[in-house]
């Protein structure tokens, strides 16, 4: 695309003869007639030195130049319109499979942030790799401090593959931003471990769920029977370990009851597959869960039709919503009166927590645990090890023996 020969007024120093610099205040600024856009495009070089920007005018001339003979567009659209681009884009990989469709709503929350922080009419090529240098702290301040730092490295993350993405296709100058640096996160420290109950609490959490169900509370038909799916919600989880959008989205054509002989006594299993496209890590799994029984109680409430309904469903249609679950679960967790309850962010997801604690204290071996939650060796091993005062004790008393035949033996 060949540009047209520009006619420059005093003070301006032309740039091949089709863009030129001048000075505005102290600073030299860049400008350059785009005919096809029917704009002049112009940019501060943010100098005082003429030859420096000479120099800098020649180099944004190039840049726009070689962009307009790619057929790119200079102007830019705004940060709401590029990130409404990239949530179409990713909604494609929930129809593909490739991510779940929790994971696209978490997508557009941690973008939403970011819009209230850099403004949604700011534009895309506007942007510096410093934009964000004080988005912790914008983050910690909107939220009174309550956001949790991890929190935060999460939102950082997708607003990179934001950029990245952007960059790719043209929208930005920059494909990241240089965010602050954070501290560094303590993963045995007892302050910021994931939330979860102890034994204590769960037995509470076990005893305040029959009174809350309990026929003496008067509830109607349509009440008692919600409570009674949440009960149930949360024994399941807590002896399955399964992610909260995989069981929210288990029917019961996925779940089959198994009599086993443990130690002399009949145990009810219950054989659970997942399905790889509920799982967040897109894998499927077949795992066995103890107490079967509390899914053949919950089938006698819920009375499916088919072999193909959902489990946890209140209507028999759509998947128990996360507001119910979470309204009834935090009722259950303040009648159980569980300490410090208000600051420890107990939500469905730390019955997962609970169960891993519980396997990892009967001696499976994290290769185990890992298989039955879908998760890797290295987060089990990353995450839990450190949480329990009963590991401290064995790792600090572990001793070994020397044998005779010179072999080692634990003690």
């Amino acid at each position: 695309m060949a540009l047209k020969k520009q006619h420059f007024a005093e003070g301006e120093i032309p740039i091949f003869d089709e863009a030129c610099i001048y000075k505005r205040g102290e600073y030299w600024q860049f400008r350059m007639w785009l005919p096809k856009e029917n704009k002049y495009a112009r940019k501060s070089l943010r100098t005082r030195s003429e030859a420096t920007a000479i120099e800098k005018g020649k180099a944004a001339y190039l840049e726009i130049y070689a962009n307009l003979q790619q057929g790119k567009s200079y102007f830019s659209i705004t940060t709401k319109e590029g990130v409404e681009k990239y949530l179409s884009f990713r909604q494609r990989d929930v129809e593909l499979g490739h991510i779940v469709k929790g994971r696209h709503t978490t997508i557009a929350t941690h973008l939403q942030h970011f819009l209230s922080f850099i403004g949604k009419d700011t534009k895309l090529k506007e942007l510096e790799r410093t934009d964000c240098e004080n988005y912790f702290y914008h983050r910690h301040k909107a939220t009174n401090g309550n956001v949790k730092q991890v929190t935060v490295q999460n939102e950082q993350s997708t607003i990179n593959a934001l950029m990245k993405w952007l960059h790719k296709n043209g929208e930005t100058h920059i494909d990241g931003f240089d965010f602050k640096k954070l501290p560094r996160l303590d993963k045995g420290n007892e302050a910021i471990r994931r939330a979860t109950l102890t034994n204590d609490e769960y037995e509470a959490l076990y005893r305040a769920m029959r009174t809350y169900t309990a026929k003496h509370n008067k509830l109607d038909d349509a009440e008692l029977r919600v409570r009674k799916i949440v009960q149930h919600y949360v024994l399941i989880a807590a002896n399955s370990g399964l992610r909260v959008g995989e069981q929210r989205q288990l029917r019961w054509s996925e779940v089959q009851i198994e009599r086993h002989k443990v130690n002399g006594e009949e145990q009810k299993l219950a054989r659970i597959h997942v399905r790889a496209e509920t799982s967040k890590v897109r894998t499927s799994r077949t795992f066995l869960c103890r107490n079967g029984q509390y899914f053949e109680r919950l089938r006698e409430i819920s009375k499916p039709k088919t072999a193909d309904e959902l489990i946890f469903t209140v209507d028999n249609e759509n998947e128990l919503s996360k507001r119910t679950l979470l309204y009834h679960f935090h009722k259950m967790i303040e009648l159980a009166d569980i300490a410090d309850r208000e600051v420890r962010d107990l939500v469905p997801y730390s019955l997962r927590h609970f169960m891993i604690t519980q396997r990892i204290m009967s001696g499976l071996t994290f290769r185990q645990i890992a298989d039955m939650c879908g998760t890797s060796v290295a987060q089990i091993e990353k995450t839990y090890y450190h949480l329990n005062d009963e590991i401290r004790l064995t790792n600090a008393v572990a001793n070994y023996r020397k044998n005779k035949d010179g072999t080692i033996q634990t003690i």
